[in-house]
């Protein structure tokens, strides 16, 4: 009865259009009243394990960051290294669109912001007098700002983190390398399109001309490096380390660069409220949502279920990716990632699968889904903001798919990929 209820009522507000956030929590609340449990006590115990976690205060943090540098300038700086440094190659802004998201990834942790900031002023400048088809444009936008879930600091692995009970340290680092690897790999899916299509080089600009944009940006481009020297070394944990991070984006735009006022600060703060304020009602309704899910045994029905499957880790890492991509066309990644992971990470556990991979495998999934249509979230985002047809990015993205997955073939089944960096740090062995 419970568990019917429980699904029925989420069904309904889902398809209704009703927030996932809400949808949870009328499901959860739903299902309290239908068991007869008292709905205060578990709300109690579900928001003093969510909001007493020291770790989730890294979250608010890096979205002030991400909002800071998108509200002072500093993309631009950013943007003009970009340019000089792979502008000259054929498709030029395509490639500068990939780079620019890679470094703005290593200060915003968040897809969306990639999204917002790098990616929508390069799809302009794509656009402009038509050097480039608009669902092109809006095509690399959405996949450049994929890199988000993947570099440090990434926002959803901090989330993971707290599901699996991973160090943060470590997946930050097992994020490096196939992030570096998408890049090229996007890069490279670029260059045979603008190749064979003729898109344009941009002027190539020369090292004397480079240095000074270079020096204008190693500031924010100093940021992620920082940021993860900070942690590696001891000094700061990473709750710390995002505070640290925080202020160091403030005093880039109020005292270094001079961009930032204080009306465009208290926009930034109200903006970082609201974001963070959305991001915690789908947490608390995800917690809620676990609560009634974990109450009917149904996390040990599914590992029991896996685990008399006799599925070997390669084949259950498959089935995963399968499943993950599967449900990425209905649900949103934020979703999947406090609701369906739970499920699988004992699984992977008892299937000797280490969970700083299995960590990464996830957040490439993530990063499918986010562009993955019918329902990725960045292709609807760029195409909003850009106001291109959501149809003529459909039909410039599934070859980015297709190299996005291979990547995340290639990590699954090469874990080494992922956790290099963590082996070569002591975090796993």
């Amino acid at each position: 009865m419970g568990v019917t209820v429980l699904g029925l009522v989420f069904v309904v507000a889902a398809g209704l259009g009703v927030p996932m956030g809400l949808a949870m929590l009328a499901a959860g609340f739903a299902y309290l009243a239908a068991t007869g449990q008292d709905p205060g006590l578990v709300v109690d115990q579900t928001m003093n394990g969510l909001y007493n976690n020291y770790l989730l205060l890294a979250v608010p943090l890096f979205i002030f960051v991400a909002n800071v540098m998108n509200a002072s300038g500093v993309l631009e700086r950013l943007l003009a290294f970009a340019q000089g440094a792979v502008g000259r190659f054929r498709g030029g802004l395509a490639h500068v669109n990939i780079v620019s998201n890679l470094v703005f990834s290593g200060m915003s942790g968040s897809a969306v912001a990639d999204a917002a900031g790098p990616g929508l002023i390069v799809a302009r400048m794509m656009m402009k007098d038509g050097r480039y088809p608009a669902g092109f444009a809006g095509a690399t936008s959405a996949v450049a700002a994929t890199l988000g879930p993947l570099v440090p600091p990434s926002i959803p692995m901090i989330f993971y983190a707290l599901i699996a009970n991973a160090s943060v340290g470590a997946l930050f680092l097992a994020g490096v390398v196939p992030a570096l690897g998408t890049t090229a790999a996007l890069m490279t899916a670029i260059a045979v399109i603008a190749r064979r299509r003729g898109f344009p080089a941009e002027a190539p600009m020369g090292w004397r001309a480079l240095l000074p944009v270079f020096v204008q940006a190693l500031p924010p481009l100093a940021l992620p490096g920082l940021l993860l020297g900070i942690i590696y070394s001891g000094i700061a944990t990473p709750t710390e380390a995002a505070a640290i991070a925080a202020t160091y984006a403030l005093v880039l735009a109020l005292v270094v660069y001079r961009s930032l006022g204080l009306r465009q600060l208290y926009g930034v703060i109200a903006e970082t409220v609201r974001q963070t304020a959305a991001i915690g009602l789908i947490m608390s309704g995800a917690f809620v949502f676990n609560y009634a899910v974990a109450n009917e045994g149904l996390p040990a029905a599914i590992r029991d279920t896996l685990v008399a499957w006799h599925l070997a880790p390669v084949a259950f890492l498959l089935s995963v990716n399968l499943l993950l991509l599967v449900l990425a066309v209905a649900i949103d990644e934020i979703t999947i990632l406090l609701v369906i992971v739970p499920l699988l990470v004992p699984v992977a556990a008892g299937l000797g699968i280490d969970l700083v991979h299995f960590g990464v495998v996830v957040m490439l999934n993530m990063m499918v889904g986010l562009a993955l249509p019918p329902h990725g979230l960045l292709l609807f985002v760029i195409s909003g903001l850009t106001g291109t047809s959501v149809g003529a990015i459909f039909r410039e993205v599934p070859v980015f798919i297709g190299t996005l997955i291979a990547v995340l073939l290639a990590v699954t089944l090469l874990p080494g990929i992922a956790l290099w960096l963590p082996r070569l740090f002591g975090y796993t062995g």
